[in-house]
């Protein structure tokens, strides 16, 4: 979730993966579907993610090609990226991850992992898709320590959700820091045996 364009599409055909990716932005998603259509395995979406099914969101589009994008209000994301600005807004319908599944008829048991890089709102993602989670073994998100955007998820507190629903820290990277600011780190959560 938070496709953007399908940067990573090549590498995934090339460990020959099954792959949905999912972006709300009208304007990227048609680069997204371009792009992973050359890829047998792959299908991409246009939905807003949520923890509501058909609430009115307001998406905020970021000027480097989505990248940032948002329904959350920057905060310190402006220290740490002050060249990044929201260009203007697009109002969609949201949609939990069961809904989406059910709707688009997709099969989790092609899946073995779950990626989210949403720009804040990954754990309302979870909490609305809390009786999936256990078909995954593992789950990967963006995620600062600090306040980035507006009511975003930090690591802490997404840490204890996922250990709630029985998935422990399998790697936590930093890529990127801010002195006075706060640390972003790609956080791998791997589901427990139990």
């Amino acid at each position: 979730m938070g496709a953007n364009t399908g940067q990573e599409g090549e590498l995934y055909q090339s460990f020959g993966l099954d792959v949905v990716w999912i972006e709300p932005i009208p304007e990227i998603f048609g680069k997204l579907q371009r792009h992973v259509s050359q890829f047998r395995a792959q299908a991409a979406f246009c939905y807003l993610v949520t923890d509501e099914d058909y609430s009115d969101c307001t998406l905020h589009v970021a000027n480097n090609e989505g990248a940032s994008s948002s329904i959350l209000d920057f905060r310190a994301h402006s220290e740490m990226w002050p060249d990044v600005r929201y260009t203007h807004s697009v109002s969609v319908k949201s949609i939990t991850l069961g809904t989406l599944i059910s709707r688009e008829s997709i099969d989790l048991g092609r899946f073995d992992a779950l990626i989210l890089d949403t720009q804040g709102s990954e754990l309302r993602i979870l909490r609305g898709a809390a009786d999936l989670l256990s078909n995954f073994r593992f789950i990967k998100a963006e995620v600062p320590d600090f306040e980035s955007y507006g009511g975003c998820c930090q690591i802490s507190e997404l840490s204890a959700f996922m250990l709630s629903k029985n998935f422990r820290e399998y790697s936590r990277i930093p890529f990127m820091h801010s002195s006075g600011v706060g640390t972003y780190f790609d956080v791998i959560y791997k589901r427990q045996r139990l």
